[in-house]
């Protein structure tokens, strides 16, 4: 599906995949037309460029009921909700879009979802009376509704990924904390790091679409990916510390070198120059062995409740992570904006990542 019309508002993804998730009344409903091998068609959006293709059919306005769906898509018209489902807006109507709108469906039902669904901006379902299947159109894509079953399958495949990645994360960080305790960190063992938070929360944020769609059924693999996911927000962190800046890297510039990790291709992801030169850093293949020093940033955030104004006035007074860590706590209370209270509690915090 291309070419969707622009003039219409989309709706994202996830918000529609959480409405038509298992446990919904509208998955409920959908699945009761599967069952009863009637098919049916059913457009989610009464605005006026959904009644413009309408043609006949019932108009009325009556609360949404799954088995009141089941009975009006006997008849052979497409059923017309309101945005958010709550509501039956019109039964028994024929939709009438453009012809146009270009579309790869061969049957009369999915044909017209397609084109309509492309030509208002608005998700529309097809409920296959002959494949038993679920097929939803949305944002100019195809998407198959699948059974909970094997959309469950693939969640548990992609928890099993997400685990992998967290674990060589872990080792790459470990590595790399040791490496800057002993002053001997590179640019490999940095990007090394990065690269490993990036492809995790990149096969997190691909689970997420997954789980939306088992919805109610994917409370215990939401925990387990919280909890995958919990203290890889560490590459802010990372990047404050290593990239180049005369002293305290800005908002402006840290913000710049991760819409450019953003756009990273996964191809790319796996090149460590490709890395290296987002960080700023020398990306050359002998470069890549170079020793770099952190400027304290991800030190301190292992610190309780340290916040980022304090680490930048720590940042600011010490300037890099070894003079940081053999500072006495005197040196400490003497930067600025540092109380003798928070003084003590970084400084004992130092001393144990030391």
């Amino acid at each position: 599906m291309t070419d969707v019309d622009s003039s219409a508002a989309q709706i994202p993804m996830r918000d529609i995949l959480e409405l038509l998730a298992p446990g919904t009344p509208l998955r409920d409903g959908l699945e009761r037309i599967q069952r009863g091998h009637t098919g049916g068609l059913i457009v989610i959006g009464d605005g006026p460029a959904v009644t413009e293709l309408c043609d006949g059919g019932i108009v009325f306005d009556i609360p949404f009921q799954p088995t009141l769906l089941r009975e009006l898509s006997k008849m052979d018209g497409a059923v017309v909700l309101t945005e958010g489902g709550t509501h039956i807006r019109r039964a028994n109507v024929q939709l009438v879009p453009a012809p146009s709108y270009p579309t790869s469906e061969s049957g009369t039902r999915h044909r017209a979802a397609e084109r309509t669904a492309l030509q208002t901006g608005v998700p529309v379902i097809a409920v296959s009376a002959s494949m038993n299947t679920l097929t939803l159109y949305a944002n100019g894509k195809r998407r198959l509704l699948e059974e909970p079953a094997v959309v469950m399958q693939r969640a548990n495949q992609a928890l099993s990924t997400v685990e992998r990645y967290r674990s060589r994360l872990d080792v790459a960080n470990k590595r790399l904390l040791v490496a800057e305790r002993n002053n001997y960190a590179t640019i490999s063992d940095v990007v090394g790091v990065l690269q490993r938070m990036i492809m995790l929360e990149r096969a997190a944020d691909d689970m997420d679409e997954t789980l939306t769609e088992l919805g109610t059924d994917a409370r215990q693999l939401t925990l387990q990916l919280s909890e995958l996911r919990a203290g890889n927000n560490d590459s802010l962190m990372l990047i404050s510390d290593y990239i180049p800046a005369a002293s305290i890297p800005t908002a402006d510039q840290v913000g710049a070198v991760m819409e450019k990790l953003e756009q990273l291709e996964d191809a790319q992801l796996l090149n460590s120059s490709s890395l290296a030169q987002a960080l700023g850093l020398p990306a050359t293949e002998e470069s890549l062995m170079q020793n770099v020093t952190p400027r304290g940033y991800r030190a301190l955030s292992r610190i309780p409740r340290v916040q980022k104004f304090l680490m930048d006035h720590l940042v600011a007074a010490f300037g890099e992570l070894p003079a940081l860590l053999s500072a006495e706590l005197d040196d400490i209370r003497a930067a600025e904006g540092v109380s003798p209270l928070w003084a003590r509690h970084i400084y004992d915090g130092l001393r144990r990542f030391a």
